[in-house]
């Protein structure tokens, strides 16, 4: 009588309870286990796993099922489905019957019984089997189903929403990971052991065969090779799902900042750029094998709207570190940093494109000790211009132009273009100027992509569209100007340069494009990383080659280990659009110079204007009417934050510190003290400010020292 009550109870609740769903709510409150990613275009390339508790795909609609899938389930579950009215009561009296005497026999729910199982929890079967109170709820449901749904829709919503094997709920997830097949390409044998696998999921092997192969016999079809297919397809459990799978890292940053994932999201990537740049790695790096590389990462960036174009984070099944995002890990960059020490250079009037600098030996004082920096070949080239030294990578030019502008302005021009450098200038030293701060591959290729828009900085992105559910994407900082117009396009001029890089790389090396295309490359400190980032008016291209553990790689440079992926990539970029050279902004002229005491050849070079030169010679002023340009440029003597003790019992004539940069007015504490290349000043304790300025009264560098000890004696004398 209890139980009656019950049931009745429950019968009154369904009925006066939560409506039916509607067969559209409940397609949309499908929710996948797995967001797919698009490209710019609809096209998927990538699943990423965002629930773990379950494997569900997207909704698979009744069409896109094959027909042998369909038979199968209706003919293993539910012979009677297109005739009953939700309930097949022939068969529920005979399990009954059955039931009474003990019988074991097969079940009696029809799919749309199930179905309203797998709707309303209050009706999920337990493991013990369903109550007789839970068989009556399930029936009123069914056939409230049946009155309100066609029977397409709920032999769709059921074979979308049934759990199969292990954590796979619904055909699309279990077709392609048991099967890696889409589920319209299911044969009958696959039908089959499908149908078998709603029975009992998690059933042997064997049990599986057997139950298979009656599903088969009972349709008067053969069993042969079924227990190889059963033995194959449960081996796949858990394996990956079909399609392409291009994008993996990018999938997880795209996706790193949205609150719910969706069941698709539409990326800015390109699937055919992706592709080339997949390939383009994976082929270089297998060509270096020998060499003990494994990893690398591309980044492809649109110049004007900053999109991401492609994204590869690892070189993937070649890597023992595969699921590490080249293009978030940070690493040092070398001498890809070049450029920017010589842009702000250039901004700041210290230099010029044509300004002669000593390649030669050269020990530079550091908080750790004496720093000798040499070049990638152990050469040192002697006097060479600026446009030369950039483009050829010479590391001393370099470290010593650094050095003028000082580590703490260095530090601040590459943090305004968004490295997010972790320390200060002076833990760097010196040393900043080839690399030795670890950036990100996004970073330096963004900041690249400034270079290429004129030094304007602007983010990037990477999520084209936001389903509203998913929240809305995260607000974009304003573009904003890092470094002058001018001054940038100086450096992009040089970057472009074929014949100036000769020195290093020769005339037919992986950087000589058609085209003006401006191209770095850079090594780190005992051959950990090398990179090759470049851009055209249209795209800049940033490519890591290395290895994610750290290890040195075996005699690979830039030149030969990142730039032939970047010439690659930058080609595919340019096969249909050529690349063109962007019009001078204001304040660039042009002025035909010449070079004595140096192999450069005559020719018309870039200034900023009011710093043309027509003639330059080492350790020479330049020509009447043109710009100073000496051998020395800003202060060589003495370095920022040096430090001086004096000694009292020594003379004071032998402790003058000299004061050694270009021709200029030094001033010191805002007093001028002299004028020239050289001044020797009788030191006073204390922390001092010494300023060179130009001709023209203008500032050309500023350095900050400290004297300590007693007070020099008759300091006036000494002068």
């Amino acid at each position: 009588m209890k139980r009656v009550v019950c049931a009745a109870a429950l019968l009154l609740a369904l009925e006066a309870g939560a409506v039916v769903p509607r067969f559209e709510d409940v397609r949309a409150l499908h929710a996948p286990s797995d967001t797919t990613l698009l490209d710019r275009h609809g096209t998927p390339i990538q699943t990423l796993r965002t629930d773990s508790s379950v494997r569900r795909l997207p909704w698979l609609p009744l069409s896109e099922m094959s027909p042998a899938l369909l038979h199968a389930i209706v003919f293993s579950e539910d012979r009677h489905f297109h005739e009953h009215s939700g309930v097949d009561w022939g068969a529920l009296a005979s399990s009954a019957w059955a039931n009474a005497w003990n019988t074991r026999t097969r079940g009696a729910s029809t799919l749309t019984m199930q179905l309203a199982g797998l709707l309303d929890a209050r009706l999920e079967r337990p493991v013990g089997g369903r109550s007789v109170t839970q068989k009556l709820g399930q029936i009123v449901r069914a056939r409230e189903l049946e009155a309100r749904w066609s029977k397409a829709q709920i032999l769709e919503a059921y074979l979308n929403s049934v759990p199969w094997r292990g954590e796979l709920v619904g055909i699309n997830a279990l077709s392609q990971t048991l099967f890696g097949k889409r589920a319209s390409g299911l044969d009958t044998h696959e039908a089959a052991v499908a149908a078998a696998l709603v029975r009992g999921p998690n059933a042997s092997a064997a049990v599986v065969t057997q139950r298979s192969c009656g599903v088969l016999q009972a349709q008067g079809m053969s069993c042969t090779g079924l227990s190889a297919l059963v033995e194959l397809a449960l081996v796949r459990r858990g394996g990956p799902v079909l399609g392409e799978q291009l994008a993996p890292h990018a999938a997880r940053y795209a996706l790193s900042s949205v609150r719910k994932p969706p069941a698709t999201l539409r990326s800015t990537l390109d699937a055919s750029t992706q592709r080339v740049a997949n390939a383009a790695l994976r082929q270089q790096l297998v060509e270096l094998s020998g060499r003990q590389v494994e990893d690398g990462a591309v980044l492809v960036l649109d110049n004007a709207s900053g999109e991401v174009l492609a994204w590869v984070g690892s070189s993937g099944d070649l890597s023992d570190a595969a699921q590490v995002d080249g293009v978030l890990a940070r690493r040092q960059p070398g001498s890809t940093l070049k450029p920017f020490v010589y842009g702000l250079a250039f901004e700041q009037r210290l230099i010029t494109p044509a300004s002669l600098l000593d390649d030669s030996p050269a020990q530079l004082a550091t908080a750790t000790g004496l720093y000798l920096p040499q070049n990638y070949d152990r050469t040192f080239k002697g006097w060479v211009s600026a446009r030369t030294a950039l483009a050829s990578s010479l590391n001393v030019p370099a470290v010593r132009v650094g050095a003028m502008l000082g580590a703490d302005a260095l530090w601040a021009r590459l943090n305004a273009f968004g490295f997010e450098l972790p320390e200060s200038g002076g833990y760097y030293g010196d040393s900043l100027a080839l690399g030795s701060a670890d950036v990100t591959l996004l970073a330096l290729t963004n900041a690249y992509r400034a270079l290429a828009n004129g030094g304007v900085l602007s983010p990037v992105t990477l999520r084209r569209t936001l389903r509203a559910s998913a929240g809305a994407p995260a607000a974009r900082a304003a573009p904003k100007r890092v470094a002058s117009a001018a001054a940038t396009y100086l450096v992009t001029d040089i970057l472009s340069d074929n014949n100036a890089r000769v020195l290093t790389f020769g005339l037919d090396s992986a950087l000589a494009l058609r085209g003006p295309v401006a191209v770095k490359t850079g090594t780190s400190k005992d051959l950990r990383d090398n990179w090759c980032i470049g851009y055209s008016d249209h795209f800049t291209v940033g490519v890591w080659v290395g290895n994610a553990s750290g290890a040195p790689m075996h005699d690979v440079s830039g030149v030969s280990g990142a730039a032939p992926v970047w010439r690659t990539v930058m080609q595919h970029l340019h096969a249909v659009v050529p690349a063109n050279r962007a019009a001078a902004p204001a304040g660039v002229v042009v002025a035909r110079t010449r070079f004595e005491g140096a192999r450069e050849p005559v020719r018309d070079e870039l200034f900023l204007a009011g710093t043309e030169s027509t003639r330059l010679h080492p350790n020479m002023q330049a020509t009447p009417g043109s710009m100073s340009m000496a051998s020395t440029f800003g202060i060589r003597s003495p370095r920022e934050g040096s430090l001086y003790a004096i000694d009292p019992d020594m003379p004071p004539r032998a402790q003058r510190i000299t004061f050694e940069g270009e021709a200029g007015t030094w001033v010191l504490d805002g007093q001028v003290v002299g004028r020239g290349a050289r001044w020797q000043w009788a030191p006073w304790p204390g922390r001092h400010q010494l300023t060179l300025r130009g001709r023209e009264g203008q500032t050309l560098q500023t350095v900050r020292f400290e004297v300590r000890g007693a007070a020099v004696k008759s300091a006036a004398a000494a002068r």
